[in-house]
Formats: structure tokens, C-alpha cells, sequence
């Protein structure tokens, strides 16, 4: 587990070098904030069905070391090769070709998390790990931020990326072993888990992300309000170091107060924060804002993957986790899409509001079972 949690770590840091940047680099090749809604929610909706196909493996014939490791080396091998782009559209490409390596090997890795976890902590092993990506996120925008200080263009700093994804494959190959990603092995239908409180959970979170646009446009709207381009790879780390803060905390609070208590508590603080960048008017505030919004990951990556697994049988598991990754990445492109077209035709406090209403509606449909008592734990 320890092992995973190093290459997730690294791997974070080779995307997070990137990902500040990404707004500015757009716009320096002539787009602008449909051209960003667009690359975003593709990239976000390009591991949709590849998920699904990698959860229906990971029950099907257990985790796979060779299939995660292909995931990792497509992202190490695209993210590389935005600095040879000159257009938003080669933009575009180079991020899809990162998310297929996103969705190869996300459910057969969650999976494998919820095998080795006892329930009564399986919040805080799900916390734990997102604190790990967390943290790799902190490194990559304050390396980005010492190269451009040092004189590095956007493109250097893209290009020297590859460095922590050549350590992700080097650390997967070296320190996890085959008999890691062995597993439970079932013979397994195509579809859905039956079970309804789980179903209804998706439904929660399809409606919740269509109103969870991309990170990338809080760092178009703190470019508005005057925080200088130099500065977005530290607004970035500060964003993921209060992630990374709360996540361990976040999952186990989870694990004594509830799956649906603490969701509904991290969709409010979304809500309420969105709701702050729509009525922002100065460049602390941004600052501020960037600190109370990584609370909502705290409170809600580790649980909600925590409580997809509560809510189906072990024959499930990897399914489930593929379908509720799915769900994300589908609902991304509308969501994205949608907040530019909005944003850019009405403005931000029209793009943010509606954002912040889809929050408030998705807690009224989130399912009220928050465990399935009688799964045994393998």
C-alpha cells in the first residue's frame, strides 16, 4: 500500500507541474474559456469508458500490474509533449492521451485499496491515499513556480515533467510486486451492482458534477481579479496542500459520523464556495477562497469512494468503482463545457452561481443507507 501510494505521489507531481499552468498556456495559443471548458471536460470525460472496461477486469480477473503500468506510462509519455504544441486543439490531444492512461488504471487500483482495508477504516485508507496525491500536487506547482523564477518557459517546464513520470513506472517496476495486484478473481455479468442505494448515489453525484466545472477556471477568474500568472503554481499548492491537510482527516471523520453526514457537509462547503467566487471582487479574497475550497475534497474524495464500496458486495467492487469514476468523467464534459459557454456569454457570477445550485440539488438526492452492514469484509 505504502509502495502505491509513493507512485501516486510522483505521479501527481509530473500533472500538477502542468496543471497550474494550463489556463495561461491556453490563452497564450489563442484560446479562451470555451476552448479551456472544452480541453477540460474532454480530458475529464476521456476515462469514462475505459474505467468502466477496467472495473469489469479488476472482478473479472483481479488487478493487473501490467494494465496499471500501461495506464501511468501513457500519462508519463503525454504530458511531456505539451511543450511541443502550438494550438489549443494539440492541447486537447496531448490531455486526452493523458486521461486514457487515467482511466486504465484508476478501478483496479481502488479496488485492490478495499481488499486490504478493514471497513471501520476504510474511510481514512481512502482519505490517506488521496493525501498522498495531494501532497505529490504541493511539489509539482512549487517545482513549476522555482522554474519559471528560474527563467524556464512554460514549455521547459512541461517538458521537465517527464522526470517524476520516468519515477512513477521506475518505482511501480521496483517496489510493488505482481502478487499485489493478484486479488479476488469472480465470475462477473456486464452491468451495474443492484443495488439501489448505490445507484442513487450515482445519480447524487452525476447531478453534483455537472456543476463541478474545472479547477482550471478558479485560476482563470483569480487571473481577473489580478493574481499574476508567476503566482498561479502557488495558489495551485496551496489549494492542494490544504487537500492533503484534510483528507486523512476528512475520511475518518467519515468513518464515525457517517458516509452521507460528511458528503453532505463537503457539497455545502463547495456550494457556499462557488458562491465566493461569484461575488469576488479582489485578489485576497481569491487567496482565501483557493484555502476553504480544499476543505470539500477533505471532506469528500476519500468518503464517497469509501461509500461506493459500503454499498455493494465484494463481487462488486471493481464495477462499482469503475462506474462511479465513470460517472464523474461523463457528467465533466457537459459541466465544463457548459460553465464556458456560461461564463464566458454571462459572465463569472452567472457560471459560479449555477454551479453552486446543482451542489444544493444534489444533496437532496443523495441516498439515505450509508453502509451495507452484511458485506463481508474478504
Amino acid at each position: 500500500m505504502l509502495a502505491l501510494g509513493v507512485v501516486s505521489l510522483f505521479n501527481d507531481i509530473a500533472g500538477d507541474m502542468i496543471q497550474p499552468l494550463l489556463p495561461a498556456f491556453v490563452g497564450a495559443v489563442g484560446g479562451g474559456p470555451q476552448a479551456l471548458g472544452l480541453i477540460e471536460g474532454i480530458a475529464d470525460a476521456t476515462a469514462s469508458p475505459l474505467q468502466l472496461g477496467s472495473g469489469y477486469l479488476a472482478d473479472r480477473v483481479g488487478r493487473l500490474k501490467a494494465a496499471t503500468t500501461a495506464g501511468y506510462a501513457v500519462a508519463a509519455i503525454a504530458r511531456p509533449l505539451l511543450a511541443l504544441t502550438q494550438t489549443w486543439w494539440q492541447i486537447l490531444g496531448a490531455r486526452f492521451a493523458d486521461r486514457v492512461g487515467k482511466g486504465i488504471r484508476t478501478a483496479p487500483r481502488d479496488a485492490l485499496l478495499a481488499d486490504a482495508t478493514p471497513i471501520a477504516s476504510r474511510g481514512r485508507a481512502y482519505g490517506f491515499h488521496r493525501a498522498m496525491d495531494n501532497a505529490g500536487a504541493i511539489v509539482g506547482p512549487a517545482a513549476a513556480w522555482l522554474m519559471l523564477a528560474g527563467g524556464l518557459s512554460m514549455r521547459e517546464v512541461f517538458a521537465w515533467s517527464a522526470v517524476p513520470g520516468l519515477l512513477t513506472l521506475v518505482i511501480l517496476q521496483t517496489m510493488v510486486s505482481d502478487a499485489a495486484f493478484g486479488g479476488s478473481k469472480h465470475d462477473v455479468s456486464v452491468g451495474l451492482p443492484p443495488s439501489l442505494p448505490y445507484r442513487r448515489l450515482l445519480g447524487a453525484i452525476f447531478v453534483f458534477t455537472l456543476g463541478c466545472s474545472s479547477d482550471a477556471f478558479l485560476l482563470w477568474r483569480a487571473a481577473e481579479l489580478g493574481i499574476a500568472n508567476s503566482l498561479a503554481p502557488i495558489l495551485w499548492m496551496v489549494l492542494s496542500a490544504v487537500k492533503s491537510a484534510t483528507s486523512t482527516w476528512g475520511g475518518a471523520l467519515s468513518d464515525r459520523a457517517g458516509r452521507r453526514k460528511v458528503i453532505v457537509a463537503g457539497w455545502a462547503v463547495y456550494a457556499a464556495t462557488y458562491l465566493g467566487f461569484a461575488f469576488a471582487n479582489a485578489g485576497w479574497q481569491i487567496w482565501l477562497l483557493f484555502v476553504v475550497y480544499g476543505t470539500f475534497f477533505g471532506l469528500t474524495e476519500g468518503t464517497e469512494a469509501a461509500m461506493v464500496i459500503d454499498l455493494v458486495e465484494p463481487q462488486w467492487r471493481g464495477r462499482a468503482l469503475g462506474a462511479y469514476h465513470a460517472v464523474v468523467g461523463i457528467a465533466a464534459l457537459p459541466a465544463s463545457v457548459m460553465f464556458g459557454v456560461i461564463y464566458q456569454a454571462a459572465g463569472p457570477m452567472a457560471a459560479f452561481s449555477t454551479g453552486a445550485g446543482l451542489a444544493i440539488a444534489a444533496i437532496a438526492l443523495l441516498p439515505r443507507q450509508a453502509r451495507t452492514e452484511h458485506v463481508a469484509q474478504p
